[in-house]
């Protein structure tokens, strides 16, 4: 079988998809009706996610029907219907007022995908709060930054995580006065200084007015990367959820009756915009892992929860690749519609593995924190090209541009290599860098928002990733950067200098790696390697430390005193230096 003719999309489907034809999409689409199609929670009452999202199918004929079902790591399961999802949700917004948390405070939550995750998020939306997500894997370094950046006033967290990671912190975070305690195994907690959520839960009532919030109210704070100074915070509003439905039902074809399972976990933006929001907007059950990734238990779960379309990580599936395509075929996985990937490229040998394990190919597609959902995909009624992230959802208007010696953007001709950039006006771009005006300004130019990727569109409008325009580390489908993990590394007492680069790897696409020059009086070697190692895990986490770490006598700096990462990374791939004018001279 060729690989053009697995790609090919098929004409004659089971459930025709809900973007068949995709010019006469973009012709009819529009951005006001997409809004009119998302009911309002009532008159002169605005727009608030969690109303969109649960309480308009708990008022109707679907409150009945399950809304999310949580398979816990001791193999317990739990449903929540869309009516319960309702009470819980109000109990939450009413442990927040309880406590004088106020409209516009920032609520955070530290854990796993766990069922109070969710009720936090869509409890603090319907209290007009703004929800905060961070990966329960970070080290106490990164949380501390994220906590102070954004001003914390609530921290929703497990007392094994607060204990281990935030307890610590306390006196350096004056902004947090309340910290809301699930008790691991569900049990209730006493831990001084903290609240028991269970028991504030409990004591709250079913019933809670939602809070009148307006379409450009803040709802979403996403920490992102940047290459250097503190972790960028990136807000969202209310008005981000049209976006966030309509790309789940055109790019993810989603549609009432899917069971649904995106396995990012919300402290990535995938996880809160795909992984809460748009499958409960669209009115689809929606399946919750707290499990770590774990090759069989994974189809296992495809199979008994009778999943239809899937989303997860290029670096998953490459982890499924290499337990083999005959694993798969033990499952029935027969009711498996749809399957798309997002976080990192799509290499084309996964596109054509998907068809050889499943019978359907995986559906790669494109965004960022910053643009709050999909915006390039591969869909359901459209041939793959392998490699490519495909077209422009309706409604995007995206293109490849070079700035000219004038400072000026301009668009490069077809098959060019340029900076991905978008036409801002959707509903989930984001609308600032919490706390930094300037930063945000800069990317923006000439009517482009500049996405900071380097890709080439082809003569059919198929758009390519070709790299990173800065330093940023893609490892996992996490944005890293190289900036907080140098910072972490200069804390030790024997480092005088760090450089951090993306090294690339077949399964994680890059891994962390730091290269060191020490300060007198100290040896490089294996055990230095090794606690140096263990430092930054113990202050950054697994997700965020360096996987490797390579010692100098000195690292390479322009004459202003800046490292040169693209200089080291040329050195370890062994790839031609290039530039090297302002190098400083030895």
């Amino acid at each position: 079988m060729t690989l053009e003719a697995i790609v090919k999309s098929p004409r004659d489907w089971a459930v025709e998809p809900n973007l068949r034809e995709y010019d006469e999409a973009r012709r009819r689409f529009s951005w006001s009706q997409a809004r009119a199609d998302l009911v309002g929670p009532e008159p002169g009452r605005g727009l608030n996610i969690a109303h969109v999202a649960v309480d308009r199918h708990a008022a109707g004929p679907a409150g009945d029907c399950l809304a999310i079902r949580y398979l816990a790591k001791s193999g317990a399961v739990e449903d929540v219907s869309y009516n319960r999802l309702r009470a819980l949700t109000n109990r939450f917004a009413n442990v927040l007022k309880s406590l004088g948390v106020a409209k516009g405070d920032r609520v955070y939550v530290l854990a796993g995908r766990i069922p109070e995750l969710y009720l936090a998020a869509l409890g603090a939306w319907k209290h007009g709060s703004v929800f905060c997500p961070l990966f329960s894997a970070f080290g106490s370094e990164p949380i501390r930054a994220r906590l102070t950046i954004g001003a914390s006033r609530v921290l929703v967290t497990t007392a094994t995580l607060y204990e281990r990671k935030v307890a610590a912190l306390r006196a350096a975070l004056p902004a947090l006065e309340h910290v809301l305690l699930v008790g691991d195994d569900g049990a209730t907690t006493a831990v001084p200084g903290t609240h028991d959520l269970r028991s504030l839960l409990e004591a709250a009532s079913d019933e809670f007015s939602l809070a009148a919030t307006e379409p450009n109210d803040v709802a979403l704070l996403h920490f992102t990367s940047g290459t250097t100074g503190t972790p960028k915070g990136a807000i969202h509003v209310h008005e981000a959820v049209v976006a966030h439905h309509a790309t789940g039902r055109l790019a993810l074809d989603l549609r009432p009756g899917d069971v649904f399972w995106c396995t990012a976990d919300p402290g990535w933006v995938t996880g809160t915009s795909y992984g809460i929001i748009a499958p409960l907007t669209n009115g689809v059950t929606s399946i919750v892992d707290e499990g770590d990734f774990d090759a069989e238990r994974w189809y296992r779960i495809l199979q008994d929860q009778g999943v239809t379309v899937w989303y997860t990580a290029p670096t998953a599936i490459r982890m499924l690749m290499k337990a083999g395509v005959e694993l798969p075929r033990k499952f029935d996985l027969r009711k498996l519609r749809f399957l798309a990937s997002v976080g990192e490229p799509l290499n084309p040998e996964a596109v054509v593995w998907g068809r050889e394990a499943f019978g359907l190919p995986f559906h790669d597609n494109w965004w960022q924190t910053e643009t709050g959902g999909i915006m390039i995909a591969n869909f359901a009624s459209m041939d793959i090209r392998p490699g490519s992230m495909g077209r422009p959802l309706p409604g995007i208007e995206a293109a490849i541009v070079r700035k000219t010696d004038e400072g000026h953007v301009v668009e490069v001709e077809t098959g060019a290599q340029g900076e991905l950039a978008l036409r801002p006006g959707w509903p989930s771009m984001f609308r600032g860098y919490w706390g930094d005006e300037e930063r945000y300004r800069k990317c923006f130019a000439d009517g482009y928002y500049l996405t900071g990727d380097l890709a080439r569109r082809d003569a059919d409008g198929y758009y390519w990733f070709v790299g990173r325009k800065d330093d940023v580390i893609k490892t996992s489908g996490h944005l890293i950067g190289p900036f907080e993990v140098e910072s972490v590394l200069l804390e030790h007492p024997a480092v005088a200098e760090a450089g951090v680069i993306g090294k690339p790897d077949p399964v994680a696409m890059e891994i962390v790696k730091a290269f060191v020059s020490l300060k007198n009086g100290f040896e490089a070697g294996d055990a230095l390697r090794r606690e140096l190692l263990g430092f930054a895990r113990k202050r950054l986490g697994a997700v965020v430390a360096p996987k490797e770490i390579d010692f100098r006598d000195k690292l390479p700096r322009t004459r202003s005193g800046k490292i040169m990462r693209r200089l080291l990374k040329a050195q370890e791939l062994g790839l031609p230096l290039g530039d090297l004018s302002t190098l400083e001279e030895s």
